[in-house]
């Protein structure tokens, strides 16, 4: 599940809104491959159980000697070519099981703590996907962005892990073929649509297992966390201090799960729940982006340009006019002015629309792309918020995130659905979470039923015995990670701190709530936790 972006922010708080998302997969092939952290053409089947009944065991403290130079290796700090970062290339075992059998380069990035104060050590970020760069982030948010007291006793650090990015980036599709990808039908209306649908997945997981065969396989969530521990006995902290956001909440989840004695200051912000399977966390996804499209709907008919309805118009018959626009361009795509030619589809319009829910700064957004194709036949700005969701640039060249994000959800979980014929007996349950949504996120859960590798994990508790106090962030209407996600994971953890955001939009930490701002810099500033169930708005 990635946690996704809006393109078009220029300021610190949106460039962090920009910079985490959870997303689905394929596009809404790649919506739900990115939506959530649950894929896999895995050894266990994916039984649609809402909860697991065991629990992730934590690792021997002892260093295994196996992996002591690992530990033991010292980081060769350079220019990043962005003034003020520092940036070091460190190797970890491909396979942490036969760590003889080759190293995997990870890509790590520092901002020194600037003063004054005492140095608390180092501050890791990750902004969650997976496949968004924690890179990326630091320098272009967190390394600049966090509060000046945290950027002054921390140092800021991220890894890129590995297979996204700088980290010996999974490499599928080209950007031609991405297009292609990207604009197939999500929502097939046929035996002739479903065939074309899967063979856009198989496509993309063959392309994944050909130009990133052994990777695929050690790409895990549970391998980048010990890529952490390891990172973070190279730069000399005792404990780890981290801030994750979305799928980064899974990611620190399972850090403190693997080594609780080693877990610092702990902020997970926009939290996953990793006892359920792939199949409900797809569907509760689903329904969380309706609640988030019921809000827009709402705000939506206050304004003089809403081309969904007029003030008094309830959010249900806002929701079918969509649905009506969007099988509007399913029969006949509309133009962009987009230079490789690219028309605006049902797959690419909702990918856009999706993109807006992460943030309610991109309302207006909306309003205006939405405007500009229902009434002047005009698709381009719609176009910009799929483009941004999707990290594809101006030249046609997509990052990473979309192979990453595919490849670690498919990995970590057994897939939701094994093929289409599951699909469409799902479909009800999807389409009474979403009206708007729950069709082409039902399709776009079958991605993971044709990946070349079998997932290594499971649905699993993560209760972390022993750890320091973890802070757990939910946001009440969060599209992409619901906020019972959040009560869910908090109330797993053994020393879990439920931190609450009544409002809209996904995550919470530099939102604008001084109340969720305060708590968390107290606690990592000054070791001070939130009481459990604390509320901001």
């Amino acid at each position: 599940m990635y946690i996704r972006r809006n393109p078009l922010r220029t300021s610190r708080k949106l460039a962090a809104r920009r910079a985490r998302t959870t997303h689905t997969g394929g596009a809404l092939l790649v919506v739900a491959a990115l939506l959530v952290s649950a894929c896999s053409g895995g050894a266990w089947r994916s039984a649609d159980s809402s909860a697991a009944d065991v629990a992730l065991a934590a690792l021997p403290r002892s260093t295994p000697a196996a992996l002591a130079p690992y530990y033991g290796q010292r980081a060769h700090w350079r220019s990043c070519g962005v003034p003020g970062f520092e940036c070091a290339t460190l190797k970890a075992p491909l396979d942490y099981d036969k760590p003889a059998d080759g190293d995997v380069r990870l890509a790590v990035a520092r901002k020194k703590a600037t003063g004054p104060g005492e140095r608390l050590g180092s501050l890791f970020v990750n902004p969650g996907g997976p496949g968004g760069s924690a890179i990326g982030y630091l320098q272009a948010y967190a390394g600049i962005g966090y509060p000046a007291e945290v950027r002054a006793r921390y140092d800021m650090v991220a890894v890129d892990p590995r297979g996204v990015a700088r980290s010996e980036p999974v490499e599928c599709l080209d950007g031609r073929d991405m297009d292609t990808y990207t604009q197939t039908d999500s929502t097939p209306d046929d035996a002739r649509e479903t065939s074309e649908l899967v063979d856009a997945y198989k496509e993309f997981a063959e392309s994944c297992g050909v130009h990133s065969s052994e990777l695929l396989r050690h790409v895990s969530t549970v391998e980048t966390a010990r890529d952490m521990d390891m990172v973070r006995a190279v730069l000399g902290d005792a404990r780890l201090n981290y801030v994750g956001a979305s799928y980064g909440t899974f990611l620190g989840a399972t850090y403190a799960g693997l080594f609780p004695g080693r877990a610092g200051r702990l902020v997970l912000d926009g939290a996953m729940d990793p006892s359920l399977s792939a199949r409900r966390m797809n569907l509760d996804q689903t329904a969380g982006f309706e609640t988030a499209f019921q809000a827009f709907a709402k705000d939506c008919v206050q304004q003089p340009d809403c081309p969904l309805g007029a003030r008094g118009t309830t959010p249900a018959v806002v929701g079918r006019n969509l649905k009506a626009f969007f099988g509007k361009l399913d029969a006949h795509p509309i133009p962009t002015g987009d230079a490789d030619g690219r028309r605006l589809g049902e797959a690419l319009a909702t990918t856009g629309v999706i993109a807006a829910m992460y943030d309610e700064s991109s309302w207006a957004q909306l309003r205006e792309a939405l405007t500009s194709a229902m009434r002047e036949n005009d698709g381009a700005g719609l176009l910009v918020l799929s483009d941004s969701y999707y990290e594809r640039d101006g030249d046609g060249r997509y990052s990473n995130l979309m192979s990453a994000n595919a490849a670690v959800n498919c990995l970590d979980l057994p897939p939701a659905f094994d093929g289409p014929e599951e699909v469409e007996k799902a479909l009800p349950s999807f389409g009474k979470a979403s009206p708007v949504f729950g069709e082409g996120l039902a399709w776009a859960s079958l991605n993971c039923a044709y990946w070349p590798v079998r997932a290594t994990g499971r649905p699993h508790r993560i209760e972390a015995p022993g750890a320091a106090p973890i802070v757990v962030v939910g946001t009440t209407r969060d599209p992409a990670t619901p906020y019972r996600w959040a009560r869910a994971l908090a109330a797993q953890l053994s020393s879990g701190r439920l931190l609450t955001y009544e409002g809209d939009g996904h995550t919470a930490y530099g939102r604008g709530s001084s109340c969720i701002d305060s708590a968390i810099d107290a606690y990592l500033l000054r070791g001070t936790p939130p009481a459990d169930g604390k509320r901001c708005s």
